[in-house]
């Protein structure tokens, strides 16, 4: 058995957008209380289709170490948090 547990824990909001917005707000406030909050896995699902993923964070490495703290659709260049 594995020595890791992962936190499932459904929050509705009214729109994809407004969900990713609420995923981001909330792993920027968990982070601050644990570095046990893995914010690169976060995603977001339809209610009625839990199988179709929406990933909240763009997450690719950074140059040096890191990853990228941008959401999936930024346009900026990668960075750790939004400018």
């Amino acid at each position: 058995m594995s020595d890791r547990w992962v936190i499932h824990l459904p929050i509705t909001a009214p729109d994809l957008l407004r969900a990713r917005i609420f995923a981001r707000t909330a792993v920027r406030v968990l982070v601050r209380l644990t570095a046990r909050v893995e914010a690169g896995g976060v995603t977001v699902s339809a209610e009625d289709q839990q199988d179709a993923h929406h990933w909240v964070f763009c997450d690719r490495p950074l140059p040096g170490g890191g990853r990228c703290g941008l959401s999936t659709d930024h346009t900026a260049h990668c960075a750790r948090r939004p400018r």
